[in-house]
């Protein structure tokens, strides 16, 4: 079943290639969505696929790249729209 996940990243995650790990690894699981630095510090993450893919991608941004320290994950569910049609990085 497709759903949508909003995800707020909070950590050293800005200048260590963060939004990039996450662009990868949405990708390899084929999820649409994006992923943006905010400017408190935080990055965002909205993604939309299958489930367990989605759940995966979760699992994913809690370890983040080397150098990058999580230290809360702000998670959301909502209803799949399906305007997402591809995974980027916002600049």
């Amino acid at each position: 079943m497709n759903q949508k996940v909003i995800v707020h990243i909070s950590g050293r995650v800005q200048g260590v290639g963060y939004r990039y790990f996450v662009l990868q690894r949405a990708q390899r699981l084929e999820l649409a969505g994006f992923v943006r630095n905010l400017r408190d510090g935080r990055v965002e993450v909205a993604a939309e696929g299958e489930e367990q893919a989605l759940r995966s991608l979760l699992e994913d941004l809690q370890q983040g790249p080397a150098g990058a320290v999580i230290e809360r994950m702000e998670t959301k569910w909502q209803l799949y729209t399906g305007n997402l049609i591809s995974f980027e990085i916002m600049f």
